[in-house]
């Protein structure tokens, strides 16, 4: 008689999600407690996982297997704020958590997760398939990797993933040597490249808007897009990542990865299918068609920034310089704003603007795209608005997508007005969006690396990245130069200006 799975309904979903076990390096970590732990829980509260699934925490904390799961359990209390604590569910979830403390450098950690491994495989059944995560430090990616590999837990009797947290390197050559390091004990196709901002429902629901209707693909190029702009806005400052930020800075956080991969996503041509490999084909196409700017260019086309202190509402807020742990002469971008092409026949001549940065007036991430107008205006100066056409998709706080136009105003006379036809996720489906780690993890235990990142686009998103790197470690900026709560330095408003455009205000 078969064992009824408590976490599955075969009836409602599609994809058959296989035993396995989930490890996890860095699980007393802030992303385990905040994301990992809340995901993996939701998916068994949605009955989504397979009978034997169970997951291994990893950290140098002592700790027995019932105190990883008690800790684990007020983890998810805490930070599943869309999710109803299940005692039931949670009890069955709890039985498949155990834990390994050790030092990634030392040999007998992995041996003793070896053990582990083979006593979880032979009680839950589940042959021989472990997805390793790395919710460490990226200084500890390649150690973890070939630790794994040196004591043989690369291969087994079932599948092996490795599943990398960005920052994928800190510039092409270090990027191409964490890959040729992990490609020591894992193949590339086992190596998942996780981003968490391609598995937001919105940036998945581009590809099916694109590629699912006939009416918007044959607007989507040069002919008829005037520029594109792609924001990534956050109102809060480096809070407790100031060590990782002042090495990092915007450019590298955002844009190098999640602004890319969204403008890939926008712009990239059709794949031949719905399969993991023709979607990064096309997406990786993409970006090794961004011109590389010269220096020359990128003084033109790329704008840094930093926040200096500012009061809000009779608040004082902290210029980055005045944050906890930063130097006090720190020339760390916390603003970034580019101007890319792409060179292909769809989008020649066509700037994509793209800008990012903390301690702006919102939270919002955001794609607009900007029609040109009508090839001849019929109407009297005077007849009212001429803004433009825009297209808006909006990846958060709002998941939706908004199309705007102009429309007569009732009453006598042609005067115009714009209006919007707006599709909010939330009330147009009435049903919870799973969160991004929820998709990317059942990803990748199904084996399913659509939404995830190859090697080839990890270059390719350096190779564009770091010329603009080279200028600005060249370059002492007057920083600061922008006033926390204002939406970033001059210059920016300037470089599209130039081009007779301007940002748009979300």
């Amino acid at each position: 008689m078969p064992i009824e799975n408590p976490f599955q309904d075969p009836l409602r979903f599609e994809r058959q999600v296989p035993e396995c076990i989930v490890v996890i390096f860095g699980a007393n970590g802030d992303l385990t407690k905040r994301k990992l732990l809340p995901a993996l829980y939701r998916l068994a509260y949605d009955r989504r996982l397979s009978t034997g699934f169970a997951v291994v925490g990893i950290s140098r904390t002592p700790m027995s297997d019932e105190q990883f799961r008690q800790k684990m359990q007020e983890a998810v209390q805490q930070f599943s704020e869309d999710t109803q604590f299940d005692e039931d569910v949670w009890k069955a979830f709890a039985g498949g958590l155990s834990y390994v403390a050790g030092d990634i450098a030392d040999p007998q950690l992995y041996r003793r997760l070896a053990a582990k491994l083979k006593e979880i495989e032979d009680s839950r059944r589940t042959g021989g398939n472990v997805m390793f995560y790395l919710s460490t430090q990226p200084s500890q990616y390649a150690p973890i990797a070939q630790g794994l590999g040196g004591a043989g837990l690369g291969k087994g009797g079932g599948w092996r993933r490795l599943v990398v947290e960005k920052p994928f390197g800190h510039d092409l050559e270090s990027a191409r040597e964490l890959s040729d390091r992990l490609h020591e004990s894992f193949d590339e196709s086992s190596v998942y490249r996780i981003d968490h901002y391609l598995g937001k429902e919105t940036v998945q629901n581009i590809l099916a808007f694109r590629f699912g209707n006939g009416i918007f693909e044959p607007l989507w190029n040069r002919r008829y897009v005037n520029h594109v702009q792609i924001t990534g806005a956050e109102s809060i400052g480096v809070e407790d990542r100031a060590t990782y930020y002042q090495e990092a800075g915007a450019l590298d956080d955002m844009i190098q990865n999640h602004l890319l991969q969204v403008m890939a996503t926008i712009a990239m041509e059709p794949s031949a299918s719905f399969r993991a490999n023709s979607v990064r084909d096309e997406r990786s196409k993409l970006l090794r068609s961004i011109r590389a700017m010269t220096p020359e260019e990128i003084l033109r086309n790329a704008v840094p920034g930093q926040y200096g202190p500012a009061s809000i509402g009779g608040k004082a807020l902290p210029g980055f310089r005045q944050e906890k742990g930063v130097d006090p002469q720190s020339q760390t971008n916390t603003y970034a704003a580019v101007t890319f092409f792409v060179e292909n026949w769809r989008w020649a001549g066509v700037p994509f603007y793209v800008r990012t940065g903390k301690r702006l007036p919102k939270r919002v991430t955001e794609i607009a795209i900007q029609f040109n107008p009508a090839p001849l205006t019929i109407f009297d100066e005077d007849d009212g608005d001429r803004s433009p056409n825009l297209l808006i998709v909006r990846i958060q706080p709002d998941e939706g997508i908004s199309l705007k136009f102009l429309s007569k105003r009732p009453g006598a006379g042609m005067n115009l007005r714009p209006v919007s036809m707006d599709f909010n996720y939330g009330s147009s489906f009435g049903e919870r969006s799973p969160s991004a780690y929820e998709t990317l993890l059942l990803d990748a235990i199904i084996g399913d690396a659509t939404l995830y990142t190859r090697q080839d686009m990890v270059e390719a998103s350096w190779s564009v990245i770091e010329p603009i790197q080279n200028v600005w470690r060249a370059t002492h900026f007057d920083f600061p130069n922008y006033a926390a709560g204002t939406w970033g330095p001059a210059a920016a408003d300037e470089m599209l200006a130039r081009r007779g455009h301007a940002w748009r205000r979300p």
